[in-house]
Parts: C-alpha cells; sequence; structure tokens
C-alpha cells in the first residue's frame, strides 16, 4: 500500500510510461492495454543445467525488446517494475516460489555496474521480493572476472567465458536454503547453469531460475496472430 501511494505521488511529478511503446500509464500500471496484448508469454519446456526449474515471463522478440533495452541502456524508467510484476505473478503461477527462501540477481562485474549504473537484475528482484515477500541478496554472488559478451559463443565457448567469473561471499547465507537466480534475459542458460552449479557447490538446497524473457531457437517462435 505505502509502495503504491510513493509510486502515485513519484507520479505527479514524473508521469509513468509504458516501458515498450513510451505511452503514458497510471502510476501502478506496467504495460499499456496495447502492449499488454501484444506480448507473448513464455509458456515452453526449458531448464538450465543443474537447475531445480525455470520460468520466465515472456518470450524475448520485438515485441517487448523495447523494454529490455531500456534497462540494458541505463535508462531503467518503470522497465523494471513492470518486467519485475510480471516475473513474480509467473513465479508464483509455476508454484516456484512456493518454499523459496531468498532471491539473488545474476551479478554484474564492477566496472560494468559502474557504466551502466546499476544492475538491472537487481533491480528486478527487488520488485520480485517486494511482491512475495521474499528477502533479495545482492552480495552473495560476485562477478569478479571480466567477460566477453555472449551473443557471438557456441554453447562450449560460453561455459570457457564463464568458467571462474563469479564467486560467493557468503555461503553460511546458502547452507540448506531454496535459491530463486534472476536475470533480465535468459539465451542459452549458460550463465544460470554456472551460476546453479557455484551456489550449490557452496551449500544451497535448490536454485530455481527465472528470467524476465526467454530467447526462442529459430523454429520455436510463437506468433498469436496466427
Amino acid at each position: 500500500m505505502l509502495r503504491k501511494f510513493g509510486r502515485s505521488l513519484l507520479g505527479l511529478i514524473y508521469p509513468n510510461r509504458c516501458p515498450v511503446c513510451g505511452e503514458f500509464i497510471p502510476a501502478d500500471g506496467e504495460f499499456c492495454k496495447r502492449c499488454t496484448d501484444e506480448l507473448t508469454p513464455f509458456t515452453d519446456e526449458f531448464k538450465p543445467i543443474g537447475a531445480d526449474g525455470f520460468t520466465a515471463a515472456f518470450e524475448y522478440n520485438d515485441k517487448i525488446k523495447p523494454a529490455v533495452m531500456l534497462l540494458k541502456d541505463g535508462i531503467c524508467g518503470n522497465a523494471a517494475f513492470a518486467l519485475g510484476k510480471a516475473l513474480a505473478r509467473r513465479l508464483t503461477e509455476t508454484g516456484l516460489a512456493e518454499n523459496s527462501d531468498l532471491l539473488i540477481p545474476v551479478p554484474l562485474h564492477k566496472r560494468d555496474k559502474r557504466r551502466r549504473g546499476y544492475n538491472q537484475s537487481e533491480l528486478i528482484a527487488k520488485i520480485i521480493g517486494m511482491e512475495l515477500g521474499l528477502p533479495m541478496r545482492s552480495n552473495i554472488l560476485v562477478k569478479q572476472k571480466l567477460t566477453d559478451s555472449q551473443k557471438t559463443l557456441s554453447a562450449a565457448e560460453r561455459r570457457v567465458n564463464l568458467s571462474g567469473a563469479f564467486s560467493v561471499t557468503d555461503t553460511s547465507a546458502l547452507c540448506g536454503k531454496i535459491v530463486i537466480l534472476i536475470d533480465d534475459v535468459c539465451t542459452t542458460g549458460s550463465t544460470m547453469a554456472e551460476l546453479t552449479s557455484l551456489l550449490k557447490r557452496c551449500g544451497a538446497a535448490q536454485v530455481r531460475c527465472a528470467s524476465c524473457c526467454k530467447t526462442m531457437k529459430q523454429g520455436e517462435k510463437h506468433d498469436r496472430s496466427q
């Protein structure tokens, strides 16, 4: 209630906009109606190696891309709120939120975080934590090594690129815990698989993975207008 009131007050100064098309929307709104109708929910079967479940709010396509790019370009706007609320609902619908203990965002290297001004996965995880009543810890996982962009790498190259890139700072916080690992976009699941393995080696009982968007392989893209 207080958060909604706070957003309403903020909206008097900075009117809320749809993170896809920029149309003005209510202070507690996520997307405008037109964009909401055009977004494609993620419904496919997928799970990163070693994970105890996976879900995503949307398929990654040109419809949702503007909201994702707001986050990646360091602008954010209403994108983290809209994507975080959508993913929180999806976690509840799929049962992955049930009995979970902790939310952990996929970390950025400190140089990348400084350049962008924030870690977009952390902003999303904060919204999810408020929606689900779960604690969010952004200081348990750290990215200690700069890595090459994953976009053009093969699956094998991605694994090599990520090897030794992350570490855990507090194993006691993970002992016996059911963790939900949060990211903005999941492509092949290589990053989530690497982090899942690390978190389990450091004591997590389960690692459930979730991203706001999941890219689809060629031939798997759906068009709801057909």
